[in-house]
């Protein structure tokens, strides 16, 4: 039995190539716009203002893994063909979020004009008109400062004949007013199951896992329409496990299982404090799962059932604030009492 589980677990690494070496969030990275499963609204947007010649300033906004960088870098793969390293100045703003960066590299390349002159006829028939201008792609944008988006913002303005930007976030919120302004806005929204499942299917057929298929769906419904996510799920349950089955998938990812929040959920409704306090204590440390991973979870069956509106309100709202403490540090024990008691108080205003 010993030798069989040595063998399960080397079996990922034979055979392996250059290719197979790369994560498969990267392997599996649409190359052009016809291999993107979603979005056909805003790739078709893109496309008629490349047709055009006059592609503006793009913000790329929504949750991750919904396609917005592998968009851009298809499209001018598209555009630039052979060029595209020359063209293209891709940089994550969340490594280099100051103000240097926007002054030294953003302005340099900026700054020079295209020597090519070409744009999309390199790559075919993208564009009538050809476009010789140079363009910067800025993922993770929302987190560059703000005297660094104040000095991006007068670079845009500066060299608009010359470079065109994409600027991605996921929340646009975060992004100056004036850089909103100069740009054509799209909202990349999460992609629905079946989008996910035809490429999630391919993949599995590829790399020859076995899998269940309540695995598949626990994947999906984990994933929460990020695609980046059920690759990262996928690779990481067949790297440790050999069949791919509905318990590995919430072992591997750290997330409760739907039974044991459901049980939760009943246990908060009616047991005493101190029952429920210690029966999800023994969850979280049983199955390894984050109190932000719960609060998050719980939020289901609160919308659905059938305490009173003002009580559901009640504990969205407390909620809400436990996990923001969560976020900014706070201890997992107080909070857990905080969310317990919260339950009390819910259930006391509805009696």
């Amino acid at each position: 039995m010993e030798n069989d589980s040595t063998e399960a677990w080397k079996k990922p690494e034979l055979n392996k190539t250059t290719t197979d070496n790369l994560m498969w969030i990267e392997k599996y990275r649409p190359e052009t716009l016809k291999d993107l499963v979603s979005q056909d609204q805003i790739i078709q947007t893109i496309k008629k203002y490349v047709d055009l010649g006059g592609l503006p300033h793009l913000l790329f906004y929504g949750p991750p893994g919904t396609g917005k960088t592998s968009t851009i870098l298809a499209l001018a793969r598209e555009i630039y063909g052979k060029s595209f390293r020359n063209m293209v100045l891709e940089l994550n703003a969340s490594d280099d979020r100051g103000i240097d960066v926007v002054r030294e590299q953003i302005r340099n390349f900026a700054s020079t004009s295209s020597v090519f002159g070409f744009g999309a006829a390199v790559s075919g028939d993208m564009s009538k008109g050809g476009n010789n201008y140079k363009m910067i792609i800025l993922d993770e944008a929302d987190s560059m400062t703000q005297a660094a988006q104040a000095a991006l913002r007068r670079v845009i303005e500066k060299y608009t004949k010359n470079v065109r930007f994409c600027i991605i976030c996921n929340y646009a919120s975060k992004i100056t007013p004036a850089i909103h302004s100069r740009c054509t806005k799209f909202r990349f929204k999460p992609l629905n199951q079946d989008q996910i499942r035809g490429r999630l299917n391919y993949i599995i057929k590829q790399e020859s896992v076995s899998i269940d298929s309540d695995a598949v769906d626990a994947i999906l419904d984990i994933s929460k329409g990020d695609m980046r996510r059920v690759l990262n799920i996928l690779q990481g349950c067949y790297l440790s496990h050999e069949t791919i089955d509905f318990d590995s998938v919430y072992s591997v990812t750290g997330q409760p299982r739907p039974s044991d929040i459901k049980l939760i959920f009943q246990s908060l409704l009616n047991d005493e404090f101190s029952v429920c306090h210690d029966y999800i204590s023994k969850v979280k440390f049983t199955y390894g799962i984050a109190l932000a991973d719960i609060i998050t979870n719980l939020l289901t069956p609160i919308l659905s059932c059938s305490l009173p509106p003002s009580c559901i309100t009640y504990l969205v709202s407390q909620l809400a604030e436990i996990e923001y403490r969560l976020a900014n540090s706070s201890s997992d024990e107080i909070q857990l009492s905080a969310l317990v008691g919260t339950f009390k108080i819910a259930v006391e205003k509805a009696a």
